[in-house]
Formats: C-alpha cells, structure tokens, sequence
C-alpha cells in the first residue's frame, strides 16, 4: 500500500497520532491549525458545538459544545466505535477546535474501547497524545463512566 492508500493507516509518528495498545493508531487535532503535511484521513470525526465545513474525506460531525460533554451519548458511543474500528486499516482522525478538550476526552474513550482501564483512560492519552488533554471535570468523569 502506497501513503496515499485510503485504506493505510498513519506513521506512529505522525503529528498528533496516538498508538493505542493495540497498535491502532488515530489521529488527534485542533481544527483551529492548519491540516498536517502528508497523507488525508480517510475518516474524520468532528467534535464542534456546530456544523463543520465539509471535508474531502469521509466525515461525520458530533455536536458536542466547548469544554462540554457530547449532546447526544448514544450518538457518540457509535461514532467512537466506528472510529475504534476504522482505525485497524485506515487514517482516522478526531478533532475539535483546539485538540485537546474534547479530542482528548474523545480519544480517551476510545482508548477505552481499545482496552484500557476506563479510570486509567485520561492518564494514557495525556502520556501517549497530549499532556493537557481532557480539560474538565465533567469531561474526566465522561470517560471514567464511558462503557464500551
């Protein structure tokens, strides 16, 4: 498979990417920067109090508001399923407006899917993604009580 594959996944070192213990890796950033240099995602999840602009690539938005937790619960457990699973053979990606809040929170339940301990959830992806990832309480107790 080439880079530009739709069906590859990312370089572990990649910006923003995070490897989950199981070698899944997704992508994490701020929508407020400019797209990283190389390879598109094939699929991106969108985590903004409103609608996005479209994307070339597949996407889907989840309405979930600044420093907040997602609107719809039930919503967000598929979505994150759907990006857990994707990301076994494809360039997925989360984002909100700065990276870090709600991406984090996102990625940490992710990271619960893929097997991590949901109390220890927050504390991977600040190790593995960012270290100021998860910004809130309520976001912190989102993934704590997150079930797969």
């Amino acid at each position: 498979m080439t880079d530009t594959d739709a069906k590859s996944t990312w370089t572990a070192g990649d910006a923003g990417v995070l490897r989950l213990p199981s070698g899944r890796l997704v992508r994490g950033r701020g929508l407020r920067r400019p797209v990283p240099e190389g390879a598109a995602p094939a699929f991106g999840v969108y985590l903004l109090g409103k609608e996005p602009p479209r994307t070339p690539w597949e996407s889907r938005w989840l309405r979930w508001p600044d420093f907040r937790t997602p609107a719809d619960r039930e919503q967000a457990r598929r979505l994150l399923r759907e990006v857990w699973t994707r990301a076994a053979d494809e360039r997925v990606e989360v984002a909100c407006a700065g990276g870090r809040g709600r991406t984090g929170t996102a990625l940490a339940c992710v990271a619960v899917l893929d097997g991590v301990p949901a109390d220890e959830a927050v504390a991977y992806v600040r190790a593995h993604y960012d270290r100021h990832a998860v910004e809130t309480p309520w976001q912190r107790r989102y993934v704590a009580r997150f079930t797969p």
